[in-house]
């Protein structure tokens, strides 16, 4: 939009207008409160003048429509999600149901992936340690068996059966 009410205001060429409530001893009301007009009308940099972030930003939300392809001072990853996204907002309804529930899709698929994934290693890591212990308890035992250690103590020592000891 435009302010038209100021005509010989030396802000009316200004594009961002920053407005805070002031009380009635000319003191910001409240300092976190504030209002920020942009009057697009007056943004009028070429491509080759764009130097700040915000005049990116103006220039993006100014010109979006008329784009064929994103123009070079776009090409970080920020404006490419912005471009994206400005593509989605053209579907028409049938397109952005598909769109929808294909991501839906992706990301349930990824979801059940994530999960198989952890899964497999949590229950894989518990097997491993698992195999890893009777492979030491059974190297105690043939230790111990080498010792002379009684069958009993080898028993009471690594908590297998001594049937199992006796057959090691």
């Amino acid at each position: 939009f435009e302010f038209n009410d100021y005509h010989n205001d030396p802000s009316k060429g200004e594009v961002i207008h920053t407005v805070q409530l002031k009380d009635q001893h000319n003191r910001p009301f409240y300092d976190k409160l504030k209002y920020v007009y942009v009057e697009m009308p007056n943004f009028n940099k070429k491509e080759t003048e764009l130097v700040t972030r915000l005049d990116k930003w103006l220039y993006f939300i100014k010109h979006l429509e008329d784009f064929e392809k994103i123009p070079n001072v776009f090409k970080d990853d920020i404006f490419i999600q912005a471009f994206e996204k400005a593509e989605i907002s053209k579907y028409n309804r049938q397109d952005l149901y598909n769109y929808e529930k294909s991501l839906k899709i992706f990301r349930d698929n990824l979801a059940t992936f994530d999960f198989a994934k952890n899964t497999a290693y949590s229950e894989g890591r518990a097997e491993g340690k698992a195999e890893g212990r009777a492979e030491g308890k059974a190297e105690i035992v043939l230790s111990a068996k080498k010792m002379g250690l009684s069958i009993d103590a080898i028993s009471q020592l690594t908590g297998l059966p001594k049937e199992d000891i006796e057959n090691m």
